[in-house]
């Protein structure tokens, strides 16, 4: 490969965005029944899902079901363990029942819901948003001809029972008894819903009417955390401040929040189907959580029956913010990493009281506090910790590295250490613990766990990476390298990693807690030809073992197939996946978890994108299916933006932005004669090294010739909707027309 040094014009952005997530709009060619068909809308911490009732009961009306995130409860024999609990819906009742063939659309560029409802008396319109920066719900609604609508809100119990259990009944959720209390300020409908002593939320709404027609009316709604004078101001104002606003400026700063949003990157790819899935993902974590907003747990802000009602930390939380860095949206894992800090005292605290002085880790869930005390699973608050490690990579933070990320890993780290001995074959060793889900019917704990040794060795290499970069001097490092020179290693057998000491990985195993140290820890990368062989031989036995494979399975088996260039196997696992997914693009696992399918996205920017150190590989797994795919502004470690175009098989240029300075290796399947073209304003050399690595400066773009360079979607392509479950599509990713 030879490289020319050249200078171009700057990149040309041809991207329609409106047009383009328009083909992504979820649109259903009927009403929508129950939680996985629903429309979802969020803000980061209020949400509804919008659906209609099947049951006579409520056939005349349009639910949407709210949560609130931060909305919990104390549970009972937990101390400080908080729970989510439900709060109640908004109905949009008409006169006459509801006909099946009801069109619905939500647009996710606006962040909006729309659709035309037809009863057995007339029509109506209805439109909805949660505001992007205010936290009020908007509902709009118009009767037609022969209609009459009705906006009101019921809390939880007023609900009627049949409709609370629509999905399904769930007797491990704690529901505490809801005491309501019910005012007026003014104009505005207030209630208090308590708890218990200390917990509870305010629920404040008003009606207006357009011009003084009521058919035409505009109802607004917020949820506020707490009870009493405070929290009934601050929904009493929330609402009033909503609705006497301008309501066109109003609502342009909420298009204007989601407009930006959508912008900071692009993913397109010849599999429009599979396009429209990952671009729904994006809108789902910025419905989900906020950089200022509480943790992302496993429901979301869409709360309804469950045994998951807080945050997992044995992997769903990880999953769930995965896909946030390549897609440079970074400011949603904020709300992961501010969590962590403003949480350090619980997390302290989670551990023995003799550890905490060095010490602090996380048990298996946990509501906002994040108190859960440490038992036998042990890596939760490390394996989250790499979570804000790839947040600090892929932003090159330095202050928050010192100032938060260091301390805190470092206690978790110190955690696993004090729990180390050494044994009759002089290594040191960990004792018992739980790798996550394997054998959980049976409670079985084992030493030396893959899980454990390998967020043990991450931790401390990370840590030693971290002093060299601060230029500080810790005297814990010698504690740490005499650590990763006596530790284990991992036990292995014929078939690749086994789950632990003398345990191998007998039946199905659902979660890749034993494949840490490929996925998602990238300590086994495949950078040989026998270590991709090794990686390849893992997963396939332990697909082998079939068993208990779900959503979060396939999404791991996803990103290692891609980590060793195996870009038909990984698409072969997302279309897999799919399968397991809800129409509305949502999952559920004895109860509803949003996971699975964000896991999946992180899948699909692992085929495209893949950075580890100072290495950055451009469509390293890119399935034959995908002839044409476009990237722009995917995001790299060392804090690089990433833009390239793949056009029938081929990559044709590929363009890296530095914004913090950082060098980096770029790896292409580019051969020939490669132009390496600089910004005006570079002064910098850019060098194309033999075979497949080019050394980068600030701003750079290299590919065939100099032409001017643009961004557009690939083209759009026939495929089935998300719903494969039925003939007739009622909703879900579109067929491209």
């Amino acid at each position: 490969m030879t490289a020319a040094r050249q200078k171009t014009g700057k990149l040309v952005n041809c991207v329609d965005w409106a047009l383009f997530a328009s083909r992504h709009n979820m649109k259903w060619s009927k009403k929508a029944f129950g939680w996985d068909n629903g429309a979802f809308l969020g803000n980061g911490l209020l949400g509804t899902m919008i659906y209609s009732a099947e049951d006579k009961v409520m056939r005349n009306a349009l639910r949407c079901v709210t949560g609130r995130t931060d909305v919990e409860v104390e549970t009972p024999g937990k101390p400080g363990v908080y729970t989510r609990v439900p709060i109640g819906e908004i109905d949009v009742e008409m006169d006459g029942w509801l006909f099946d063939g009801t069109r619905q659309e939500l647009d996710i560029y606006q962040a909006e819901f729309r659709t035309n409802l037809v009863t057995v008396k007339g029509t109506a319109k209805v439109r909805s948003l949660i505001h992007s920066l205010d936290e009020v719900i908007l509902i709009e609604a118009e009767a037609g001809e022969g209609e009459h609508v009705n906006i009101i809100w019921r809390a939880y119990q007023e609900v009627p029972d049949i409709m609370k259990n629509e999905d399904g009944i769930n007797y491990n959720q704690y529901i505490p008894e809801i005491t309501l209390k019910s005012s007026c300020v003014g104009n505005v409908t207030v209630q208090e819903q308590k708890f218990s002593e200390h917990d509870g939320c305010t629920v404040a709404y008003m009606t207006v009417e357009e011009n003084g027609d009521k058919r035409k009316v505009r109802f607004y709604l917020t949820v506020q955390k707490g009870f009493g004078t405070e929290a009934v101001s601050r929904a009493v104002v929330a609402v009033q401040n909503a609705a006497a606003a301008d309501a066109a400026e109003w609502e342009e700063e909420h298009r204007a929040w989601w407009r930006d949003y959508f912008q900071k990157s692009l993913v397109s790819c010849s599999d429009t189907r599979l396009e429209g899935f990952y671009m729904l993902q994006m809108y789902k974590l910025a419905c989900a959580t906020r950089a200022d907003k509480p943790i992302m747990d496993n429901q979301g802000p869409w709360m309804t029956a469950t045994p998951w009602p807080r945050a997992w930390f044995n992997m769903n939380v990880q999953m769930a913010y995965s896909p946030v860095y390549t897609s440079n949206h970074l400011e949603i894992g904020e709300s992961l990493c501010n969590s962590l800090d403003a949480n350090i005292d619980n997390l302290i605290a989670n551990v023995a009281e003799e550890y905490r002085a060095d010490s602090a880790g996380l048990g298996r869930s946990a509501g906002c506090n994040m108190i859960s005390q440490v038992e036998d699973e042990v890596g939760n608050l490390v394996w989250t910790m790499h979570n804000y490690w790839r947040q600090y990579r892929y932003s090159m933070d330095d202050e928050r590295l010192r100032d938060h990320l260091y301390p805190l890993l470092k206690r978790g780290v110190q955690y696993y250490i004090h729990l180390l001995y050494k044994g009759e074959d002089g290594k040191l060793h960990l004792p018992a613990m739980i790798s996550p889900e394997y054998g959980s019917f049976k409670k079985q704990t084992m030493e030396d766990t893959t899980y454990d040794l390998s967020l043990l060795r991450w931790g401390l290499l990370t840590l030693k990476k971290i002093v060299r970069r601060l230029e500080i001097e810790d005297a814990a490092e010698e504690t740490w390298s005499y650590v990763l020179d006596n530790l284990v290693d991992y036990h292995q057998d014929e078939t690749g990693f086994m789950v632990g000491k003398d345990v191998p990985l007998d039946f199905g195993h659902r979660h890749f807690s034993h494949l840490l140290p490929i996925f998602p820890l990238h300590l086994y990368r495949g950078d040989t030809e026998e270590e991709k062989q090794f990686v390849h031989h893992c997963l396939r036995h332990w697909f082998h073992k079939e068993g208990d494979l779900r959503g979060f399975t396939f999404s791991g088996a996803t990103s290692i197939a891609a980590a060793i260039g195996a870009g038909d196997e990984a698409l072969a696992y997302v279309k897999s996946a799919l399968h397991l997914f809800k129409p509305n693009t949502m999952y559920a696992e004895a109860g509803p978890v949003i996971e699975s399918p964000l896991a999946v996205a992180e899948g699909i920017n692992d085929m495209l994108l893949q950075s580890w150190g100072d290495d950055i590989r451009v469509f390293p797994a890119v399935p034959s299916e995908w002839p044409d795919v476009t990237i722009h502004n995917l995001r790299a470690e060392g804090g690089f933006l990433v833009s390239a175009v793949r056009s029938g098989g081929e990559t044709k240029w590929i363009r890296v932005e530095s914004l913090a300075g950082e060098p980096c290796r770029v790896r292409t399947d580019m051969a020939g004669e490669l132009h390496v073209a600089l910004e005006e304003r570079q002064q910098a050399e850019a060098s194309v090294e033999s075979g497949d690595d080019c050394g980068v400066p600030d701003d750079c773009r290299f590919g065939e010739g100099t032409g001017l360079r643009t961004a557009a979607p690939a083209p759009t392509r026939r495929g089935r909707c998300m719903d494969h479950r039925f003939e007739e599509r009622r909703s879900g990713i579109p067929v491209c027309r």
